[in-house]
C-alpha cells in the first residue's frame, strides 16, 4: 500500500502544511537500484583521538565508491574514527569533529562513528566508548532528511570492510541508530566480486513464498547465490513461481514437522549449504487474558521451536559448510514488546537468545556465524490490513518517519550472508528506521 502521507509531504503544499503544523516530514529513501548501486559524492574521514587504523582504514574506505575528500560542502557520508577515545575528556574531539559538518551532510547521507571494543579492564575507556552509543543513537534521531547514523565497534578495518561497504551504501537505507560489533577474522575473507559476493554459494530461505522471505531470496540471488526457497505445502504454487523467477529450487515443507531438518538436509548435498535464513513466521494476536493455548502454541512452534530444531539438525549433519551463515528473523516486538502479542514477542525474543548463545559455539565448532535481523514496521500485505491510525503510527514512530520495505530486511540479510562478514557474529541489527520504541 502506498504511503500517501510520504507522497503528500513531497509536494509544495504538503511541505508548507506539515512545517506549519509541526508534523513529520519524511524524505523518500534512496535504495539500491541497478542504475544507482552506490552512494554518490564525497566522503569525509575525520579523526577523534589517536587512530590505530589510519592507512588501512583509508584504503578500505577508498573502495566504497565514494570520493575521499579533505573537505566538502555537502558530503554524502562522514566517517569519524573514534577508536582511540579512551577517556571522557577525549569525547570533546568527537563533538569538535562532527559539529561543524553535521548540518551539511547530504540528503540520504550517512554518518558512521567507529569505536573500539569496550575494555573489561579499563573503566575509563569503557565509559568513553559506551558514551559513543548514546551519542550515535541520539544523533540518528536528530539528522532527518533520510540521513542515518551508526556506530561500528571494530578491532580491524579489514574485517569491517563488508560492514562499512553496507553502511556507506543505499542498501542500508532503513538501518539507523544501530551498534554493530565486528570481531577479528584470521584472515578476513574477501569476495572475489563485491558486486556479486555470494557467487558460488547456496542459500536456503524459509517462509519464502511471499513478502519478506521472497524479497530475501531475490536479493541473495541478485548477489549471486543459488537459492532454495521453502514454505508450507499450501503455498506451493506461489513458492514455485518465486523459485522459477530466480532460477532456484522450491521446497514445499512444513518446517514444524519433527523431521523437517532431516528433509531439508536431504534436499541438499552434504556440505552444500552456505546460508540458512530463518524467515518463516506467523502471528496469532490477542491479549493474554483472551489467548487460548491454540493461539499460543503455533506461534512458538513456527517462530522459535522450528528454528532451534532445524538449525541444530543442519549443524549436526554437517550440511552447513564451514564459513557458512545463519540469519534468523527477530523483531522489535521481541525487544520492546507489543500489546496483543505476548506469544509473538516471546518467540522473537527467543530468537535473540538463540543468536547470542549459539553464535560463539557455532563459530568455534562449525566455522558458522549466527546473526539476526529485527524488522520494525515493514510495508507488507499484513501491515496493509492494520487499521489506518495504527498503521500511520507504525510508519511515523521512527527517526525516518516512514515504514520500511521488505527489501530493507533483505539487504541486511545479504550483508550478514556475505563471505566478507565473518567478523560479524552474534549481532541483532534492527531494520526499523530507528524505531522510537525499544531502539
Amino acid at each position: 500500500m502506498a504511503d500517501r502521507y510520504l507522497n503528500f509531504t513531497g509536494t509544495a503544499p504538503g511541505r508548507f502544511l506539515t512545517r506549519r503544523l509541526g508534523l513529520p516530514q519524511p524524505s523518500p529513501l534512496r535504495r539500491w537500484t541497478p542504475e544507482h548501486p552506490y552512494l554518490e559524492g564525497e566522503l569525509l574521514l575525520l579523526t577523534a583521538g589517536e587512530s590505530a587504523h589510519g592507512p588501512e582504514l583509508s584504503t578500505v574506505l577508498s573502495r566504497t565508491h565514494l570520493d575521499l575528500a579533505a573537505e566538502s560542502s555537502s558530503p554524502a557520508a562522514v566517517v569519524v574514527d573514534a577508536t582511540g577515545i579512551s577517556d571522557v575528556p577525549a569525547l570533546s574531539e568527537v563533538h569538535a569533529a562532527l559539529h561543524p559538518v553535521v548540518r551539511s551532510v547530504a540528503e540520504n547521507g550517512r554518518v558512521v562513528v567507529l569505536g573500539a571494543p569496550v575494555s573489561p579492564s579499563d573503566h575509563h575507556q569503557a565509559a568513553a566508548q559506551q558514551a559513543l552509543e548514546g551519542f550515535v543513537r541520539s544523533l540518528g534521531k536528530e539528522l532527518g532528511r533520510g540521513r542515518t547514523a551508526t556506530l561500528v565497534r571494530m578491532s580491524s578495518a579489514a574485517a569491517a570492510e563488508s560492514t562499512l561497504r553496507f553502511l556507506l551504501s543505499p542498501r542500508s537505507a532503513y538501518v539507523s541508530g544501530q551498534v554493530i560489533e565486528v570481531g577479528e577474522t584470521e584472515p578476513p575473507t574477501t569476495p572475489v566480486d563485491w558486486d556479486r559476493p555470494l557467487a558460488g554459494r547456496t542459500a536456503l530461505v524459509t517462509g519464502a513464498a511471499r513478502g519478506i522471505g521472497a524479497a530475501v531470496a531475490e536479493v541473495l540471488a541478485r548477489d549471486g547465490a543459488r537459492v532454495v526457497v521453502l514454505d508450507v505445502p499450501s503455498a506451493q504454487a506461489e513458492l514455485v513461481r518465486v523459485a522459477d523467477r530466480l532460477g532456484g529450487t522450491a521446497l514445499p515443507l512444513d518446517i514444524t514437522a519433527d523431521d523437517a531438518g532431516d528433509r531439508m538436509a536431504s534436499a541438499l548435498a552434504p556440505a552444500d549449504l552456505d546460508i540458512l535464513v530463518h524467515n518463516a513466521g506467523i502471528t496469532r494476536d490477542r491479549r493474554l487474558a483472551n489467548m487460548p493455548s491454540d493461539r499460543w502454541d503455533p506461534v512458538l512452534d513456527v517462530n522459535l521451536t522450528s528454528v532451534l530444531r532445524t538449525t541444530d539438525a543442519l549443524l549436526k549433519s554437517g550440511t552447513l559448510n564451514r564459513g557458512g551463515r545463519v540469519v534468523a528473523t527477530a523483531s522489535i516486538a521481541g525487544i520492546a514488546g507489543n500489546v496483543g502479542q505476548t506469544n509473538y514477542a516471546a518467540s522473537k525474543a527467543g530468537i535473540i537468545g538463540l543468536v547470542r548463545s549459539l553464535a560463539p559455539v557455532a563459530s568455534a565448532e562449525h566455522g558458522v556465524t549466527v546473526n539476526a535481523v529485527a524488522p520494525g514496521f515493514i510495508e507488507t500485505k499484513m501491515t496493509a490490513a492494520v487499521p489506518l491510525f495504527i498503521r500511520e503510527a507504525g510508519r511515523r514512530m521512527n527517526s525516518l518517519a516512514q515504514g520500511g520495505l521488505p527489501v530493507d530486511v533483505a539487504e541486511t540479510t545479504a550483508w550478514f550472508a556475505s563471505p566478507g562478514s565473518g567478523g560479524v557474529n552474534g549481532q541483532v541489527v534492527r531494520v526499523c528506521g530507528q524505531s522510537l520504541l525499544g531502539s
